[in-house]
């Protein structure tokens, strides 16, 4: 009986430290990735304001091949939005919201059915006639407790390697 006490009570001091932590990490977050690609900036913009194609590049999409997708509005024009319900990343939503024709794409991003919006761009930038530089960010707020996945969670990474494959994709394409 003793050892079930001790138990009890070293869980919920997990608990209460975890929750103790959670107050002291920040609620916001940014990720994001850049890289070069040997593709013109027009044909870049081209494919990468296509949310339809994010599909054959983004991380989360590889993660969970039998994501459920749906689409509404004209691809790669404000007011197009990208949903997705998935139980191995989760549930979202995203909003193209302005483009600056090839050069920016801004977007929100809704997670598991938050009304709170998290900005997002994709942008190119021409190094040359032949080479393009890409951004790829995110800026947003997880609640509490749930900002304590910050800690453990980087998704820049997810960002670097959706851009990888991105250069993969387009220089393939020469």
């Amino acid at each position: 009986m003793k050892f079930l006490k001790y138990l009890l009570l070293t869980l919920v001091g997990l608990v209460a430290l975890v929750l103790i932590v959670a107050l002291f990490v920040p609620k916001t977050f940014h990720a994001g990735s850049e890289i070069s690609i040997d593709r013109p900036a027009d044909e870049v913009f081209s494919y990468v304001s296509q949310l339809k194609n994010q599909g054959n590049y983004d991380a989360w999409s590889k993660q969970d091949p039998h994501m459920e997708k749906q689409y509404s509005g004209t691809d790669g024009t404000i007011g197009f939005t990208y949903e997705w319900k998935s139980k191995k990343v989760g549930d979202g939503k995203q909003v193209i919201t302005q483009i600056e024709p090839n050069k920016r794409i801004d977007m929100h991003l809704y997670f598991n059915g938050s009304d709170v919006a998290n900005p997002s761009f994709i942008e190119v930038t021409p190094l040359s006639p032949t080479q393009s530089k890409v951004v790829w960010e995110i800026d947003g707020s997880m609640p509490y407790p749930f900002n304590m996945m910050s800690l453990f969670y980087d998704m820049s990474k997810d960002f670097a390697a959706g851009l990888q494959t991105l250069k993969s994709i387009l220089e393939k394409q020469a």
